[in-house]
């Protein structure tokens, strides 16, 4: 695994930082994630890169708890919450929103983001996505995609997380929505958020974030500031095509 210098993010009084220690996952008894560590500071976007079946989303399956961390620990803000129910893990401040758009069709904007949170205490989700303001009484399945994928990161944001992780952002997406969604991820940021982001645009994702780690075959095959990996493609290429146990 190479790594490359990180940069320090800032914290806040309420920011948590994210850190995962040797995580190891196995799905069926194959280990699908092995030994992997990273971790997402308050404030910045870590970009988790790599090709299909790289192993990223079971990376975050396994750190919100859906998927049982055979080996390794996750820790928030220094708390072990590696055994911790999902739930426990949502009430820390560790949110997750995972691929498939999931939204409540037959509910309007509004009541969706009702089921996150007080009608007075809306305003952060409007104010992030004010596209939706317009949209606010129309049923959740007559939203396009895009809206779709506000809508959904919207209640995420009303549950008031200190870390969130995303799953694959852009699917289905048009380049110029992918483009707003990333902004979105930047304003989450800057709002002292610490965000883990799954994303297949690598360039575009990489534009976004502060910090990025590629995985191969299972486990980290290269890490560093988004930026650096951006100005060495080549690097980043064979980083891709890595298998396990490559360094």
């Amino acid at each position: 695994m190479t790594e490359l210098d990180r940069s320090e993010g800032t914290r806040g009084p309420d920011a948590a930082e994210l850190r995962v220690e040797g995580l190891r996952l196995d799905r069926l008894g194959q280990a699908v994630v092995r030994g992997v560590s990273l971790s997402v500071a308050p404030g910045e976007v870590t970009v988790l890169l790599g090709a299909n079946g790289a192993g990223k989303s079971t990376l975050l399956d396994g750190i919100s708890g859906v998927v049982p961390a055979s080996g390794g620990r996750v820790l928030l803000d220094g708390v072990d919450i590696t055994r911790s129910s999902r739930r426990c893990r949502v009430r820390s401040g560790l949110a997750y929103v995972q691929q498939g758009r999931t939204v409540f069709p037959s509910l309007t904007v509004e009541e969706n983001f009702l089921v996150a949170a007080a009608r007075d205490r809306l305003d952060p989700a409007f104010e992030l996505f004010p596209e939706l303001g317009a949209r606010r009484s129309v049923p959740a399945e007559l939203l396009s995609g895009g809206e779709q994928q506000m809508l959904v990161l919207g209640r995420a944001v009303l549950r008031r997380p200190r870390i969130l992780m995303i799953d694959e952002l852009s699917l289905g997406l048009a380049p110029a929505v992918i483009d707003r969604m990333l902004r979105a991820v930047k304003q989450m940021a800057g709002n002292g958020i610490g965000l883990l982001l799954v994303e297949q645009f690598a360039e575009r994702a990489l534009d976004a974030g502060d910090n990025a780690v590629v995985m191969a075959r299972g486990e980290v095959v290269l890490r560093g500031t988004a930026s650096q990996i951006k100005k060495q493609p080549d690097r980043l290429r064979r980083a891709y095509l890595a298998k396990a146990g490559d360094r």
